[in-house]
């Protein structure tokens, strides 16, 4: 069945009936339009395996460890984490929905309710911390490579005079780090594919071999089980509790939003769906178990608990192992970095100027900013990385999928209309391209999740009672708070004050 501009396929799926119906529109270029129906061709293994390789990095590894550096114990850690993850499948899979049922990005997804030009306002913040991550996995790479190096090289390497703190051998890492990354990007989405698939089994061997090496120095499994959480099971766990499981939720929060990147190119909805079930909450179960295992193996062999894993294959004697063992970080490290994000950000910056930059140029522009943030700083310490880093950007980003789910599911019941997502003076043009009921929602959800950030004496860039004094609670449930209030909000505004014109009068059944 088909409409004047879309076809509707049995399978649920929606493409344009005539692609050249976008070749003018200043909001539209190869990689935003929708993906064609022969080209959405991943399958379930193709999601499991990109989640096997985006939950098994370095940073996902630190989660566990720094809740374990925090004064948790194995089981607390491991509770925390698998919570979480549980928690932010959902949004995940309700925005994924609308990637696989039109093959659309998720910057052309958020024009239906931000407006077509509005769209840039959350596609940008969602791509300005992408980079920050890029950035921060990219420092984790680049310190694998100078550990590599230095094992070979000797102390000529490793005690390299020191700039901006370190060595300068450090940073050269960090640059050719940086410059296989962009290599890769440089391949496209389809090379990313087939390298996450070979990829993400030999990082969980890595991590695998990193448990087993630190289970045999500690003696077993049962000294490392034993050990008393320093936190107990009352008001001083609750206390970081409720914040760690708010930074745990908030560590896929980006992927919650842009999904729909990769989901354009399932075979179907059963096939992202399974394959993100089967991949987003057991792989990351796992690594948090072994990162938690690992870590507290450390305590009992080094005296404290070594959070960060390349710190800890360092103490390793035997130069064969200590390089494999990074190697298969920097694999990891790669494998995550690329596909979480590069990619997004990528759609993201071609959204704002699809004239001037694609999916290769606008990768490149990700990668420099990634550069600029200057990550280093964000990873110095497990409180500012978990209760800073992750908890306000999970705030901000939560009042955007509140938006999206409210939009998508509960007022246009996953209906779209492909052709008027790119063209201007259409349905989603709204006032000069801009759905100001969407922008106020996503404010006011972000200043109550994040208004009252606070951090603690020493710990951190905010004041001790809050940006915000009276909203300083709300900021221990960010993003619960921002997810609600943008929900709810754009709800309400958009009952009391109707968005669209009538001028798209065809109809498209519900899927």
């Amino acid at each position: 069945m088909a409409t004047t501009e879309q076809t509707f396929h049995p399978d649920g799926r929606v493409e344009l009936t005539d692609p050249a119906a976008l070749a003018n529109s200043p909001y539209a270029n190869a990689e935003l339009a929708p993906t064609r129906l022969p080209e959405r061709n991943w399958t379930t293994y193709n999601y499991a395996a990109l989640w096997m390789g985006m939950a098994h990095n370095i940073p996902s590894y630190l989660l566990a460890a720094g809740l374990v550096a925090l004064g948790m114990n194995w089981l607390q850690a491991f509770i925390t984490i698998t919570l979480g993850n549980l928690i932010v499948l959902i949004p995940l899979l309700l925005n994924s929905h609308a990637g696989t049922k039109y093959g659309i990005p998720f910057p052309v997804f958020a024009r239906a309710f931000y407006g077509v030009r509005g769209a840039n306002f959350p596609a940008l913040l969602r791509a300005f911390i992408a980079c920050g991550w890029f950035g921060i996995q990219t420092w984790i790479g680049g310190q694998a490579i100078y550990v590599i190096v230095g094992e070979l090289a000797g102390s000529g390497w490793t005690d390299a005079s020191a700039i901006g703190g370190h060595p300068w051998t450090v940073w050269l890492s960090f640059a050719f780090f940086w410059v296989i990354q962009m290599v890769l990007i440089w391949r496209g989405i389809e090379g990313l594919r087939r390298f996450e698939n070979w990829a993400a089994p030999l990082v969980t061997v890595a991590f695998l071999a990193l448990m087993i090496a630190i289970l045999v120095k500690a003696g077993g499994l049962g000294p490392i089980l034993d050990q008393p959480s320093k936190l107990g099971w009352d008001a001083d766990f609750w206390k970081i509790f409720a914040p760690s499981l708010m930074g745990m939720i908030a560590f896929w929060a980006t992927l919650s939003l842009n999904m729909p990147d990769f989901t354009r190119f399932g075979k179907g909805q059963r096939q992202q769906v399974w394959g993100q079930i089967i991949g987003l909450p057991t792989t990351m179960s796992f690594i948090a178990l072994v990162s938690i295992i690992t870590t507290s193996g450390t305590v009992l062999v080094y005296g404290s608990a070594i959070w960060d894993p390349v710190e800890l294959t360092r103490r390793f004697e035997n130069p064969v192992i200590v390089t494999i063992g990074l190697i298969m970080a920097i694999l990891a490290t790669m494998s995550c970095n690329v596909a979480a994000n590069v990619v997004s950000p990528s759609y993201d910056f071609a959204n704002a100027l699809p004239r001037w930059l694609n999916f290769r140029t606008a990768g490149l522009l990700t990668g420099v900013i990634g550069i600029v943030i200057q990550p280093w700083r964000l990873i110095s310490d497990p409180s500012i990385y978990i209760f800073v880093w992750l908890s306000f950007y999970g705030g901000l980003l939560a009042s955007v999928a509140g938006v999206l789910i409210a939009g998508y599911w509960l007022i246009d019941r996953t209906n779209l209309f492909l052709a008027d997502l790119y063209l201007p003076g259409r349905r989603y043009w709204y006032a000069a391209g801009w759905n100001w009921r969407a922008v106020v929602a996503t404010l006011f959800g972000s200043l109550l999740a994040v208004g009252g950030a606070y951090s603690n004496p020493g710990a951190g860039p905010f004041p001790t009672d809050g940006l915000i004094p009276f909203l300083k609670p709300l900021y221990d449930y960010s993003w619960a708070v921002g997810l609600a209030a943008g929900l709810l909000s754009y709800l309400a505004l958009t009952i009391t004050s109707p968005t669209r014109s009538p001028s798209a009068t065809h109809a498209a059944p519900t899927f």
